[in-house]
């Protein structure tokens, strides 16, 4: 049903995890009649298959391989098919086998494409631009040592909305509501909804509760008081330390993070399996 003959495919693997690169190996002794393997790579960055203009690259790891290669390929982005070699496997939807099994489709059926939100996010201080970075699943506000309580400053599209005293913030795309989001008891939000959430970490308030707003709206967090460890954290790998009156600013990117899907799984098949929503105590 499906030729793949003519699909460009690049290999990233996980330089850190020798079943990586083994299971790259194994795919590419399948899959080298199959499809025009154009590139290979150990590491986390997906230039190279950039420039080899690959129709898809497959990626050997856990979650926050995937992250890094999909960061790495900025405005450039091309679809994604993660291979899990890691623990949770929540973005990386195949096992070596799922993929061989079903790799025409993988790599030509376009209604497997999960398209999704990517947040950049802008530190600026003294009105200059300290940093830019991409965040596939959030961008995390940490009070750091000496862990004292910080304040920060909350605008949405340049109104002021909150302030408040905590432990910091949360805001993340839909893909990052399963992960830090969801253990400080944000909302889950499912991967195509057009949103950003924001999560208080230990507000010191009854009244400061998780908000789902816009995915086109611009967050501005000021860090009015902060510790000297006080960090903006993007996607768990890269990290800017504030100072006060430093601002962050979170939007929406010039170009969606685009997943290819496991054909054999229901949408909310990992929702349930993986983190167990909705079983009962008896069954986790």
């Amino acid at each position: 049903m499906f030729d793949s003959s003519d699909r460009r495919v690049f290999l990233i693997a996980n330089p850190d995890k020798t079943e990586a690169s083994d299971a790259m190996s194994e795919l590419r002794g399948h899959a080298d009649s199959l499809v025009d393997i154009v590139g290979e790579f150990v590491g986390h960055d997906g230039q190279a298959a950039i420039e080899a203009k690959a129709d898809r690259i497959v990626v050997f790891g856990g979650d926050g391989t995937l992250i890094g290669v999909a960061r790495s390929l900025a405005s450039n982005q091309i679809p994604l098919i993660g291979v899990n070699v890691g623990k949770l496997g929540f973005l990386t939807e195949f096992s070596i086998e799922e993929l061989k099994r079903d790799f025409d489709r993988a790599v030509c059926d376009d209604r497997l494409l999960s398209r999704r939100t990517i947040f950049q996010v802008t530190t600026e201080r003294n009105g200059g631009v300290r940093d830019t970075h991409l965040a596939i699943n959030d961008c995390v506000i940490r009070a750091g040592t000496p862990f004292r309580v910080v304040r920060l400053g909350v605008s949405i599209d340049g109104e002021p909305l909150t302030e408040f005293a905590g432990d910091g913030l949360i805001v993340c795309t839909p893909s990052g509501s399963t992960a830090h989001n969801l253990s400080a008891g944000g909302p889950i939000i499912q991967s195509g909804v057009d949103a950003i959430v924001l999560t208080p970490l230990c507000a010191h308030s009854l009244t400061h509760k998780p908000l789902v707003i816009e995915r086109d709206s611009v967050v501005e967090i000021v860090a009015c008081e902060v510790n000297e460890g006080t960090t903006a954290i993007v996607d768990g790998q890269v990290s800017s330390l504030l100072q006060p009156g430093d601002r962050v600013f979170i939007r929406r990117f010039d170009a969606d993070f685009t997943l290819v899907r496991n054909p054999q799984y229901a949408k909310w098949h990992k929702l349930k399996t993986k983190l167990y929503w909705g079983q009962p105590p008896d069954l986790v």
